[in-house]
């Protein structure tokens, strides 16, 4: 860790260094920490900014997609003249033109079983920002067989959700909450369902806000709690996830130990190919 910060550092993280719960050597760790965001999209958008802003030292960011029009209404580190870029090289534009003490590294693939352990085993905390099921369950076998800790972000219309899975051992894992993604065709999207512009905002700063808090080891993770929020009434339920002892990743008896036992096709089951 960099106990020492240079006079443009320590002007630029000013406010965090005289809070006393984080101080020159929290802003360290910020520096020193590895963070992959898996979605450069409506969640990642806000992720990247204020990860970028905070001071994470390294940021990895995974996409497969170009910017469309479409995407500009809740993507915000995209602009109307990114149309057709690859997301991966306009949101390391914006990052960098953001913070230049970031180093960015862009991964224009889409997460799959062949690529995910290699990715996430590079960075301390992974951030799921993705759209899907297939990469949410990559994301959590990857990082659960690996104890690497994740933020899990999922949105739809005016509703959101957001917890986090700390990879100690002791918590529970996605799988814990869903064992298995629904049928395909039973659970629209946003380019079906639409989603308030809005919405990933607010989730994606809560999941930036548990990285921090990991990165600087401060405060309690929403380990073994999920956060549903509703935009349109503005509550926020907070819903228990206990550690399932079936669960075929974490449980007592793990039906798999590795990534490539488990099929991420259709329901994402880790049935054995």
């Amino acid at each position: 860790m960099r106990p020492d910060l240079d006079p443009e550092q320590l002007d630029r993280y000013s406010r965090h260094i005289i809070m006393d719960d984080v101080g020159p050597e929290g802003q360290a760790a910020l520096l020193d920490s590895s963070v992959l965001v898996v979605g450069a999209g409506g969640l990642g958008s806000p992720v990247l900014q204020y990860l970028a802003a905070a001071g994470i030292g390294r940021l990895g960011i995974v996409d497969d997609d170009v910017v469309e029009r479409s995407n500009l209404q809740r993507q915000v580190v995209h602009r109307d003249d990114d149309i057709g870029r690859p997301k991966v090289d306009s949101a390391k534009e914006f990052v960098t033109g953001l913070n230049p003490d970031v180093t960015v590294d862009t991964h224009e693939v889409r997460l799959s079983k062949e690529n995910v352990r290699d990715l996430v085993s590079d960075y301390d905390i992974v951030v799921d920002a993705s759209d899907n099921f297939e990469t949410r369950f990559l994301v959590n076998d990857a990082c659960t067989l690996a104890g690497i800790p994740f933020s899990h972000g999922a949105i739809f219309r005016f509703e959101g959700q957001v917890t986090t899975f700390t990879g100690d051992g002791e918590g529970p894992c996605y799988r814990c909450l869903f064992p298995e993604a629904p049928p395909a065709g039973t659970v629209p999207d946003c380019a079906t369902a639409g989603v308030l512009g809005v919405l990933p905002g607010t989730i994606g700063c809560i999941q930036a806000t548990e990285v921090v808090k990991l990165a600087m080891d401060y405060g309690e993770p929403l380990d073994g709690r999920l956060l549903a929020y509703d935009a349109a009434e503005m509550t926020v339920d907070e819903v228990p996830v206990a550690p399932n002892p079936d669960c075929p990743v974490c449980g007592d008896d793990p039906a798999i130990g590795s990534i490539d036992e488990g099929s991420y096709e259709g329901r994402c089951s880790l049935t054995a190919e």
